[in-house]
């Protein structure tokens, strides 16, 4: 039966690929990531993070890569799951608002690089920064890119 919706996800995906896992980086991978150790995090790691958020501070999806590889004593969290893991808990908090849960998970203060909203985070930029602007952000287009100012100062420690 294949899964329908991104609850389910977060929830299976861990369990039917035997994650968390930590794993050699190889020699292809090396050129990009460096060499030692690689945790690919379960769905639900990456949730717990994102939740841990408080209202007024922020994240970046490379903070949450620093803490799982720490959990995990892996050199790296793998930039790739861990991206794919954030939005679907993203796009999984969405649908628990829209049944009408009110403790979501509150995906709009994980941050990409440099302090960017995340475009492909449910109700993209626009939504994402009439609630940033709302818990006290500032926030600024460069471009056609959108950016939290002094995040830094904001990141959850």
């Amino acid at each position: 039966m294949p899964i329908k919706n991104a609850i389910e996800k977060l929830a299976t995906q861990g369990k039917k690929h035997g994650l968390p896992k930590v794993i050699k980086i190889d020699k292809k991978l090396s050129k990009r990531w460096g060499t030692g150790t690689c945790v690919i995090p379960d769905p639900k790691e990456v949730d717990a993070l994102m939740k841990d958020v408080p209202k007024g501070k922020l994240t970046t999806i490379n903070d949450i890569r620093v803490k799982l590889a720490q959990k995990h004593k892996a050199t790296i969290s793998c930039p790739i799951t861990t991206g794919i893991f954030a939005s679907i808990s993203a796009h999984a908090a969405e649908e628990m608002r829209n049944s009408g849960k009110k403790q979501i998970t509150p995906y709009w203060r994980t941050l990409k690089v440099g302090g960017e909203i995340n475009p492909k985070y449910p109700g993209g930029v626009s939504y994402q920064r009439k609630i940033l602007e709302k818990e006290g952000h500032k926030v600024k287009e460069r471009g056609s890119r959108v950016f939290v100012l002094d995040y830094e100062t904001k990141l959850v420690k």
